[in-house]
C-alpha cells in the first residue's frame, strides 16, 4: 500500500479576534470619525496607511502575540488592502496609535498595550480617549523618547501630535482634529455634506425670500402705477 504524503500544516493568522468591533456605538464612531478624518487630511499621500481595528501579528510563526490598534498611522507604507498586519512584511514601526478606552478596558489600555506599543511596536505617539469620560485620565498622549513613553502635554486643550502635523481635541463634545496650520478644525466627511446640505437649503431659502421680495416690490410698484393714472384721469 503506498502512502500519501501529506502537506505541511499551512500557519494561520486569523483576520479577527471574535471581539466585538467597540464597546459601544460612541466607541465605534469615535474610530470611525477619526480613521475617516485622517484619510481625507492625509489623501494625497501615497504612502500614509490608515487602518483600524485590524489584527496586527508582531512575531512571525507565533500567531498568538497579536494585537488589535483601534486607529493606528503608519508612514512609508502605500494605501493598499491588508486583511492582516503583518510586522515582518509591512513597516514594523507604526506612527500613530489611538485607543478608544472604557472602564472595562482601562488596565489593558494602560499596562498591557502601553508595553507593547512602547517596547516592542514602537509606536511613536500612543493616544488613549474615553468617550464618556468615565476614566482618569479620560484623554491622555505619550510620545515615545529614546526608549520609554513620555506624556504629551496638553496645548489650549489639545494634544498635539508631531507625527500627524495634528492635535487632538474635543470639539462639540466629539474627538476631533484641529490642523495648527490653517488654524482649522477638521470634521469626517459625513459632516461635511450635512453642513453643504445644510448650505444649499439656506442659499434656497434666501433665494426664495428675495424672489418673494422682489414679488411684493412689484406688486406694490403696480399698485403706485394704477394710483399715479387714477390721479392724472381725473384731473
Amino acid at each position: 500500500m503506498e502512502k500519501r504524503i501529506g502537506t505541511a500544516p499551512t500557519l494561520v493568522y486569523p483576520e479577527s479576534d471574535g471581539e466585538p468591533m467597540a464597546e459601544t456605538p460612541r466607541h465605534q464612531q469615535v474610530m470611525i470619525d477619526c480613521m475617516d478624518i485622517l484619510r481625507s487630511h492625509f489623501r494625497r499621500f501615497a504612502d500614509v496607511y490608515i487602518a483600524g481595528n485590524m489584527l496586527l501579528y508582531y512575531e512571525e510563526g507565533n500567531p498568538r502575540k497579536s494585537i488589535s490598534p483601534d486607529v493606528f498611522m503608519v508612514r512609508g507604507l502605500s494605501k493598499k488592502e491588508l486583511r492582516t498586519y503583518k510586522t515582518w512584511e509591512q513597516p514594523p514601526t507604526l506612527d500613530f496609535v489611538l485607543e478608544v478606552a472604557s472602564p472595562s478596558t482601562y488596565a489593558k489600555d494602560f499596562n498591557e498595550k502601553k508595553a507593547i506599543y512602547e517596547q516592542i511596536l514602537r509606536v511613536k505617539e500612543y493616544c488613549i480617549y474615553d468617550p464618556y469620560h468615565e476614566i482618569d485620565p479620560a484623554f491622555v498622549g505619550f510620545r515615545l523618547v529614546g526608549d520609554a513613553y513620555e506624556e504629551i502635554a496638553f496645548v489650549e486643550g489639545r494634544l498635539p501630535c508631531e507625527t500627524l502635523g495634528l492635535e487632538l481635541g474635543e470639539r462639540d463634545g466629539a474627538l476631533r482634529l484641529y490642523d495648527p496650520g490653517t488654524a482649522e478644525w477638521l470634521y469626517p466627511s459625513r459632516e461635511h455634506v450635512d453642513e453643504m446640505a445644510s448650505r444649499v437649503e439656506q442659499e434656497a431659502l434666501a433665494r426664495q425670500e428675495a424672489e418673494s421680495r422682489a414679488e411684493h416690490a412689484e406688486a406694490e410698484l403696480e399698485k403706485l402705477r394704477a394710483a399715479l393714472e387714477r390721479l392724472q384721469s381725473s384731473e
